[in-house]
């Protein structure tokens, strides 16, 4: 289908200086700085905004405190946005701008549709050796001082109507499903071919809408640790990680955001085609996180952080 990327995510924050400083030290290159907060990106061009949690040009916050307030998908052309203005033309809050659309999605995040602008990105990516496959030869692997995202991967919501949101995502904007954990949550991605999941849908008993994270892709599990441990030594919270998830293969490492939510890293996700058949899972600790550290690993030590006293 038509969804080819995420353009763009605008944060309203309680601490705008907080806020910019921890998307910096997460990697991201800001490109656009005034008292009305900070703009940012990956290096495929895809942004993040961090604003004021009152800043009028936001839209109305799905959720109490700092959080998303807006999400941008980007279409391959004008011509598949012009296929998705009649599909969205009845959605609360629908907004026709001309190059770009905009309404809310059933769980009350605006929602922004525009051609897209993100670069292709080219890096060098080095081999990982493997039994019977040995594909880096005279060459070590790399060690990160910190990581440098290059691109906004998926997002996380907790939703209060998980069907409609599935419906909104699926027959609208065309997503395919992934993977399902039954009752409980489905996995989404944009195409089908691609990364496991663009977006996870949650629905959990006694938590209304809200953000849970937002994820940025870097090259390999190496930087993934560099990121991490750069985040460390600049005193930001793990959330939980580094660990893997077996449902999707991917890496990952979790930080505790200013701006609502957490951010992570992540690399190795599964990809998929339209032979994939999606699985029906019971919820679990198993199925989501193969292996995880809590608290991080303490840059100074190179060890899990001691609990404090």
């Amino acid at each position: 289908m038509s969804i080819v990327g995420i353009e763009a995510l605008e944060f309203g924050a309680e601490d705008i200086e907080t806020g910019k400083r921890f998307a910096e030290d997460f990697g991201l290159t800001c490109i656009e700085e005034g008292t009305e907060g900070a703009t940012f990106e990956a290096l495929n061009g895809a942004r993040l905004a961090v604003r004021g949690i009152d800043d009028p040009t936001l839209p109305e916050a799905f959720e109490a405190g700092s959080t998303l307030r807006r999400m941008t998908w980007g279409v391959a052309d004008a011509e598949a946005l012009a296929a998705l203005r009649e599909r969205l033309c009845d959605q609360p809050g629908f907004v026709d701008h001309g190059d770009s659309l905009e309404c809310r999605d059933p769980n009350g995040l605006a929602v922004r549709i525009q051609p897209t602008s993100l670069r292709d990105v080219e890096l060098e990516v080095t081999p990982i050796n493997q039994w019977g496959d040995m594909r880096r030869v005279d060459q070590p692997s790399p060690v990160y001082e910190r990581a440098t995202p290059a691109s906004i991967g998926h997002a996380v919501f907790f939703v209060d109507d998980l069907e409609a949101s599935e419906r909104f995502y699926r027959d609208l904007l065309g997503f395919s499903v992934s993977d399902r954990y039954i009752d409980r949550a489905v996995f989404l991605r944009m195409q089908a071919r691609g990364g496991h999941h663009n977006l996870f849908l949650l629905k959990l008993p006694h938590r209304g809408a809200g953000l849970n994270h937002v994820a940025f892709t870097v090259r390999d599990i190496h930087e993934v640790i560099g990121g991490g441990l750069a985040m460390n030594r600049r005193q930001w919270s793990t959330f939980i990680g580094p660990g893997r998830h077996p449902v999707s293969s991917a890496y990952f490492w979790y930080f505790n955001s200013p701006l609502g939510g957490a951010f992570e890293y992540y690399t190795n996700e599964d990809y998929l085609t339209e032979a994939w058949e999606p699985r029906e899972m019971q919820h679990s600790l198993e199925s989501f996180t193969e292996w995880a550290i809590e608290g991080g690993i303490d840059a100074d030590t190179r060890r899990q952080k001691k609990p404090e006293a």
